[in-house]
């Protein structure tokens, strides 16, 4: 990049940077976008395929959720990155529908560099994208019905819905029923729901249909002492986050022992101390006691002795799920530990789960934290199983959140497609265009559905808009049989929360990328000092101030 001035070109970029202009670098862009959603788009519905991901360490994903392989992707170019960052929204807020959001930001930019060719001017395509983003959500809200933790039925089948098409089908019921019961268990007076309160721990061994919920919390550890109780029922739990053990004194001291009777008395000193300490915490009533720090070899031995079931260097998150299913509170000084500080379960036992023993704890009278012990035949097979469950159980979460839910198979989609339309007539000017090309694209996600299944997309698409002219609100694709049928009434149901974050965050990573007109990508650096800036003997890097250093 260079200007003239007296015969003299001025140099403003470094050598080696790359520049590109106008409409060039607007179909650069459009077309780094969309080559990421075409990677995603024949994951799309419950007959789409998964993709097998291998990174640079030769680990293996197979997957089937847009946001999990857009993330694996080693992707370079910065407007295919915008794409990326709309599926990874769409998963932070949702949990589902992050294919969608691909797709569909890739399908608006294709449709805007038609208008482009035609010479309408990206600005107004961006502000006809905008109204029509906004009139979408208008729209969709129209569709929405309502639904509350009561509708048992409808979260089974929004549950069902997010986890069709990714592997978990034959075991949908089963995944289904633990997830909406993990969700209403740990549900705040509020009405929120925080994922963090469900543990979800794998292993491998049993089939997928053995998954269970856990009313209480599983622990990864075993008790620290074999002469400890396996099993201690009526458990009076103590949470304690201090160490027990002996603190060492914070005062430099010596001690100077002249004599065997001396050290022996100071052994037994230290001996007692611990004994007085694990005395303070039986004498509670305590039976369980989970300790977030280490437990010193002779308190494990008095421990032992009084019966009290025990866990050393339990996960800080962990003590705090534990704290939230038993009731009971964390304990930072055991000089101060009451009856008061105690959590209650039925039962806590340590379990021997795939080989590994594991420690259970259950029947807590409500838990506000639960555990999910998903199982399954292989650690690939376990790994997708989990990422259907975790989408699962954040729809279900997002659907008893916003209480508002619209029919899944392509439906919500065509009928705002079609309203679309009508709203584009009432516009005067070229917004209108843009309008027209938003409508149209929104219909990818029932033309992929049909795609993936195999059908003919035309035909179906055709199909989907004349049933949905005649006031069909909830006519969606059927994949299975190739049939337009009432989705509500097939149970095919997702969240609102899921249509509208999809088409708000597509819409408005287009309108970023289509307002780009220059790319001044400048050179990348050298990895390290190249040979001219070493000097001999030096260590690579060299001094302080030496060349080759970024200083």
């Amino acid at each position: 990049m260079a200007g003239q001035m007296a015969g003299q070109p001025i140099f403003i970029l470094r050598e080696g940077s790359q520049r590109t202009r106008g409409r060039e670098a607007q179909s650069n862009n459009i077309m780094a976008a969309k080559a990421v959603a075409e990677a995603v788009r024949t994951t799309l519905g419950p007959k789409g395929m998964d993709k097998m991901l291998v990174d640079s360490l030769g680990d293996v994903v197979i997957t089937n959720d847009g946001a999990t392989i857009l993330k694996e992707m080693d992707i370079e170019h910065p407007a295919a990155k915008m794409i990326v960052e709309v599926s990874k929204t769409q998963d932070d807020e949702v949990g589902d529908g992050t294919t969608t959001a691909a797709v569909i930001a890739g399908e608006l930019l294709k449709k805007a560099e038609e208008l482009i060719e035609q010479d309408v001017h990206p600005t107004i395509i961006a502000s006809g994208y905008r109204m029509a983003s906004e009139k979408a959500s208008e729209i969709i809200k129209t569709l929405a019905k309502s639904v509350t933790r009561e509708n048992r039925d409808i979260l089974l089948n929004i549950s069902g819905t997010a986890m069709t098409g990714k592997g978990a089908e034959a075991t949908k019921e089963v995944l289904a029923n633990v997830t909406v019961d993990a969700i209403i268990s740990i549900i705040d007076e509020d009405g929120k729901v925080d994922m963090e309160n469900i543990k979800v721990e794998k292993k491998v061994g049993a089939r997928i249909e053995e998954t269970e919920l856990i009313k209480g919390m599983i622990i990864d550890k075993e008790r620290v002492h074999t002469n400890m109780p396996k099993k201690v029922e009526n458990a009076k739990i103590a949470l304690i986050n201090t160490a027990i053990e002996l603190k060492d004194t914070e005062v430099d001291a010596e001690i100077s022992i002249t004599s065997p009777e001396m050290l022996q008395s100071f052994l037994d000193q230290e001996e007692k101390m611990i004994k007085d300490l694990v005395d303070k915490v039986t004498s509670s009533g305590a039976n369980v006691v989970f300790c977030q720090k280490g437990i010193d070899d002779m308190a494990q031995h008095y421990l032992a002795k009084a019966g009290v079931f025990a866990i050393r260097r339990v996960k800080k998150s962990d003590m705090q799920k534990l704290a939230r299913a038993t009731g009971a509170k964390l304990i930072t000084n055991v000089d101060e530990i009451t009856d008061a500080d105690m959590g209650k379960a039925d039962l806590v036992e340590e379990k021997k789960i795939g080989g590994d023993p594991m420690t259970f704890v259950t029947g807590c009278d409500n838990p506000k934290a639960v555990s999910i012990l998903l199982r399954g035949g292989t650690e690939h097979v376990i790994d997708n199983i989990e990422r259907a469950l975790n989408d699962s159980l954040r729809v279900v979460g997002v659907a008893i959140e916003d209480e508002k839910l619209v029919a899944g198979g392509g439906s919500p989609e065509v009928e705002v497609a079609l309203r679309l339309q009508e709203y584009a007539a009432t516009l005067s000017g070229r917004e209108q265009l843009a309008v027209k090309a938003f409508a149209e694209a929104l219909e990818v996600i029932p033309r992929t559905l049909a795609e993936n299944a195999g059908l003919d997309p035309i035909d179906m698409l055709m199909e989907l808009r004349a049933h949905h002219e005649k006031g069909v609100k909830t006519a969606g694709l059927n994949v299975y049989e190739g049939q337009v049928i009432d989705m509500w009434e097939a149970g095919v149901v997702e969240p609102l929360r899921v249509k509208t974050q999809a088409i708000n965050a597509a819409a408005e990573s287009a309108v970023m990328i289509l307002r780009i007109d220059d790319i001044i990508a400048s050179k990348q650096g050298p990895a390290g000092p190249s040979a001219e800036d070493m000097v001999p003997g030096m260590p690579p890097g060299g001094m302080p101030g030496m060349p080759g250093m970024d200083m």
